[in-house]
């Protein structure tokens, strides 16, 4: 009943199936995976309306002066913790940073044993509070190139009260 020719043809016509779920398979997944999403642009944008224009709050950006003025020295102890890692508040005695002992109001580029970067001598003369705030928001924005890893910190009153401390500091 089975001979040589009629089992080829079976054997023939099984592969051909897996052959044919295989190909299906390897299809469907080009065309709904990989293939056609995210290449090019959209066809169309669905507009969404925000708030009212009109209804846009402005905040007020409060001047560092008016803030350094209710800053608290006690607080800034508190945020010292995060510096202490770098910088030292021992008049000559550097970290990875310069020491900061007195360092408002003082000459940026103080210590001549330290190796500055040189960045932040183009930023400033003097560590005013205002010009320590706008360097601790932001210091590779402040002073471009300058060797400070540190991110920054943003809230304002943060900086106020740290600035209030090392104000205390040697001052």
């Amino acid at each position: 009943m089975f001979d040589t020719m009629t089992m080829t043809k079976v054997i023939g016509g099984l592969c051909s199936t897996f052959l044919i779920f295989l190909l299906g398979a390897w299809l469907s997944e080009e065309i709904y995976h990989s293939g056609g999403h995210g290449y090019g642009e959209q066809a169309y944008v669905i507009e969404v309306e925000t708030e009212a224009d009109g209804d846009v709050e402005v905040v007020e950006e409060v001047p560092f002066a008016v803030v350094f003025a209710s800053a608290s020295a006690s607080d800034g102890e508190g945020l010292w913790r995060g510096c202490r890692s770098c910088h030292a508040l021992e008049s000559g005695s550097h970290g990875t940073g310069p020491a900061l002992y007195g360092v408002v109001n003082r000459p940026v580029q103080f210590y001549d044993d330290f190796a500055y970067s040189g960045a932040l001598i183009e930023a400033a003369d003097v560590w005013t509070p205002e010009n320590l705030s706008a360097f601790l928001e932001n210091p590779r924005g402040y002073a471009p190139g300058t060797a400070m890893s540190y991110n920054g910190m943003r809230d304002v009153e943060d900086r106020a009260n740290l600035i209030a401390y090392l104000a205390t500091i040697g001052g």
